[in-house]
C-alpha cells in the first residue's frame, strides 16, 4: 500500500532534516542533488528569508615581490563569482599593479599557482591604487556611502539585518596589525568596526577569513562570541603565515599557504554540503607551516559553505592541483612554502641560483647583502631605541629579544600609540614589511610598565635612522 503525504508535510519533513544536518554539521549527511528540485526550492526559500549574500575582499599590498595577496584575492573573486555572487555584491580593493606590470611575462593575466588558470579576469576594481587604506576599507565595511563618494566606485556594504557576510583580508601584519600599501588597520579599530556593525543590525551572520602574520591576534581577547561573527585566521597571534608556489618564470611567490588551501578546498568542494568547519578542521591539517584557528561565534561553524561563498554549483570547478602536473613532491603548496618575512631572501637567492652569468650572481648577491644589512641596521635602531626607553643595556636587551616570553596585549593604548609613533617617526611599517618583525618590542615594553610618551622622547635621538625602506 502506497501512502501518499501531502506536499506540505514533506516540505516541512525536508527543512526539518536539513536544519538538523546543519547543527549537526555533517558535511555528507545528505546530498542536496540527489534530493532534487523539491529541496532546492526549500533552500533558496530558507535564503532568502535570511537575506543576501555581501562580501568584501582586500589585498593590502602592491608590488611585484607581493603578487601572491593580490592573486590570492583574485581568486576568492572567481570561487564567489562562480557561485552565483553577482558583482553587485562583492566589493573588492586591491592596488592592481600586477596585470600590466612590467615584469609580467603574460600581460593582463594573474594566476595563484604554477600553470594555473587566470585568476584576474573579470575582477571588480572598486578601489584600487592609493584608494586603498584602512580608513576606506572601514568605511565600506560601515556603509558609510557619503564618506566613499568620489573615492573609486564609491560602493560600501548595503547588508542588512538578515543578510550574510563574507570578508577575506590579506597581506602583512604583525601583533595586532593588519597592513595596507603606505598604513596600517590596527586590530581594534577594526573589532569596534565589527561590533559596531552588529549593534547596527548590518548582518545577520558574517564570516572573516585572514591571511596575514600574527592574524590571530586580530581577533584574540577583541572578537566577541555573541556577535554572529565567525573568523579564520591563517596563524595563531604569534607566528608567521607562508606563502607557497614560487614561480621560477615570474620571479616570485603566488599564493599564500593558508589562502591556497582554503580555496583549493571550495575550488573542488560541494558549498551546499560542506560546512565552515568542515572547511576549517581540513585546511587547519594540511597547514602544517602554521596554526590556523577560529574565533568568535563558533556555532556558525556548522553553516553551510554556500551560506557564505555562493550556493550556485560551479559550471567550471577548478581542480586541485595534482603533484604531476606541478613536478613537486606530495604538497606542493607547503612544500614550496616560506615564513612571510623570508620572502625577498627567498626571490634573490632563486634569482641567484638560476643565474646564468658570473656578473649577474654576483650582482643579486649584492643585493642580498644590501638586505641583509639592512635588517641588521634596523634591528641595531630597534635596540637603541629600547635602551633609551629603559636607561638599560640589558634590559633593553630582553626587550628586543623576546628573553621574556611575548606578553598578550593587555595595555593596547600604549602599544598602539608606541606603533604609531615608531610608523610616522621612523620607518613606515606598510611600506618596509620586515620591520612589522620588531613591533612586538613595544609590546613587551608597554607590559613591563614603559609608556609610548617615553618611546616618543627615544625616537628624538634615535629615529630618524637609515635606511628607510627594509624589505
Amino acid at each position: 500500500m502506497t501512502i501518499r503525504l501531502p506536499l506540505a508535510v514533506v516540505v516541512a519533513v525536508v527543512v526539518i532534516i536539513e536544519s538538523v544536518v546543519e547543527l549537526r554539521g555533517e558535511s555528507n549527511a545528505i546530498d542536496v542533488d540527489a534530493v532534487g528540485p523539491l529541496l532546492q526550492a526549500t533552500s533558496k526559500s530558507r535564503d532568502q528569508h535570511h537575506g543576501e549574500l555581501w562580501a568584501v575582499l582586500v589585498a593590502g599590498s602592491n608590488s611585484w615581490m607581493n603578487y601572491r595577496h593580490q592573486a590570492d584575492v583574485c581568486h576568492a573573486y572567481q570561487i564567489l563569482h562562480k557561485h552565483g555572487v553577482p558583482d553587485d555584491h562583492i566589493i573588492v580593493m586591491m592596488y592592481d599593479d600586477l596585470a600590466n606590470n612590467v615584469d609580467n611575462p603574460t600581460p593582463g593575466v594573474v594566476i595563484n599557482r604554477p600553470g594555473g588558470p587566470d585568476v584576474y579576469a573579470g575582477v571588480p576594481k572598486d578601489y584600487s591604487g592609493k584608494d586603498v587604506t584602512p580608513e576606506n576599507f572601514l568605511k565600506v565595511l560601515q556603509g558609510d556611502a557619503k564618506g566613499m563618494r568620489g573615492t573609486g566606485s564609491g560602493r560600501v556594504l548595503q547588508s542588512g539585518p538578515n543578510d550574510r557576510v563574507f570578508i577575506n583580508m590579506v597581506d602583512h601584519g604583525a601583533p595586532g596589525i593588519f597592513a595596507f600599501p603606505d598604513e596600517y588597520l590596527n586590530a581594534t579599530d577594526f573589532a569596534n568596526t565589527l561590533i559596531g556593525m552588529h549593534r547596527d543590525k548590518r548582518f545577520h551572520e558574517m564570516v572573516v577569513y585572514v591571511e596575514a602574520c600574527e592574524s590571530g591576534s586580530l581577533f584574540e581577547n577583541l572578537l566577541p562570541k555573541d556577535i554572529e561573527v565567525y573568523a579564520l585566521s591563517a596563524s595563531s597571534p604569534r607566528q608567521h603565515s607562508y606563502a607557497c608556489y614560487f614561480d621560477n618564470k615570474l620571479g616570485t611567490y603566488l599564493g599564500d599557504v593558508f589562502s591556497v588551501k582554503w580555496m583549493e578546498d571550495s575550488d573542488i568542494e560541494n558549498l551546499r554540503r560542506e560546512s565552515l568547519k568542515s572547511q576549517f578542521v581540513l585546511v587547519r591539517e594540511e597547514v602544517t607551516t602554521s596554526t590556523v584557528m577560529h574565533w568568535g561565534e563558533l556555532s556558525i561553524g556548522s553553516r553551510k559553505m554556500a551560506r557564505f561563498l555562493g550556493g550556485k554549483k560551479s559550471s567550471h570547478p577548478h581542480s586541485r592541483p595534482t603533484t604531476q602536473h606541478l613536478q613537486f613532491p606530495a604538497d606542493p603548496c607547503v612544500n614550496s612554502s616560506v615564513p612571510s618575512p623570508d620572502v625577498p631572501l627567498a626571490i634573490l637567492q632563486a634569482k641567484k641560483h638560476s643565474a646564468t652569468t658570473p656578473e649577474e650572481r654576483e650582482h643579486l648577491q649584492e643585493q642580498l647583502d644590501i638586505l641583509h644589512e639592512k635588517r641588521r641596521a634596523l634591528k641595531l635602531a630597534m635596540h637603541e631605541l629600547a635602551r633609551e626607553v629603559t636607561g638599560d643595556t640589558e634590559v633593553a636587551a630582553n626587550m628586543v629579544s623576546g628573553r621574556h616570553q611575548l606578553h598578550d596585549i593587555i595595555r593596547w593604548p600604549c602599544y598602539m600609540d608606541a606603533v604609531r609613533i615608531f610608523h610616522t617617526r621612523c620607518i613606515n611599517l606598510a611600506q618596509n614589511p620586515y620591520a612589522l618583525r620588531l613591533v612586538d618590542t613595544f609590546i613587551n615594553l608597554c607590559e613591563h610598565g614603559y609608556t609610548a610618551d617615553q618611546v616618543l622622547r627615544a625616537t628624538t635621538s634615535v629615529c630618524p635612522f637609515s635606511p628607510k625602506n627594509v624589505l
